[in-house]
């Protein structure tokens, strides 16, 4: 790869960085193995930079995270498993900050975390690719290979059985 394809590789692929991180630490479940299923795909994607023909370089790479969180799953599925990811102690926030609000924002947050863990990755991936990706619903169908009729009817499933999961918090929030 010249320096040419190199930047041009920097400027279509890294912006991206935090989403593929994103949807890696909610498929693999754990910060440092989402931080190696990331490095994965990047270098999968810097190696096969070449196939990406106009398109979105986004829902590519979050195709190739997708791929590689999937491959590592299948090959350490109980070692994740028994390792949580601890929002809490990962967001970064001291804890001088601690404010009534905050607490409250952070037991939201882990309310709603335990929620999405509880669902099937594939319910659990269409959520983070729409909800905190923003992806439209053809890019989900683009980076899932999926049809996009498959990726709506999963994403109303997904969403209705995140309700149900948070189903007493809701009710008590009104």
């Amino acid at each position: 790869m010249g320096p040419t394809e190199l930047a041009r590789f920097e400027e279509i692929v890294l912006p991206h960085l935090d989403d593929a991180f994103t949807l890696a630490r909610y498929l693999v479940r754990d910060e440092h193995d989402a931080q190696d299923v990331v490095q994965d795909a990047y270098l999968r994607a810097l190696r096969h930079f070449d196939t990406l023909r106009g398109g979105d370089g986004r829902v590519w790479l979050l195709a190739i995270v997708r791929n590689c969180a999937r491959t590592w799953y299948r090959g350490r599925r109980a070692e994740s498993l028994a390792t949580p990811f601890d929002e809490e102690r990962h967001s970064g926030e001291s804890a001088g900050e601690e404010t009534e609000e905050r607490l409250r924002r952070g037991e939201a947050r882990e309310t709603l975390r335990k929620a999405l863990e509880r669902l099937a990755p594939e319910f659990r991936e269409v959520i983070v690719l729409r909800e905190l990706s923003g992806l439209s619903y053809r890019e989900i169908a683009e980076a899932t290979r999926s049809p996009i009729g498959t990726v709506m009817s999963r994403l109303a499933r997904a969403r209705a059985k995140l309700l149900e999961a948070l189903g007493p918090e809701v009710e008590e929030a009104g």
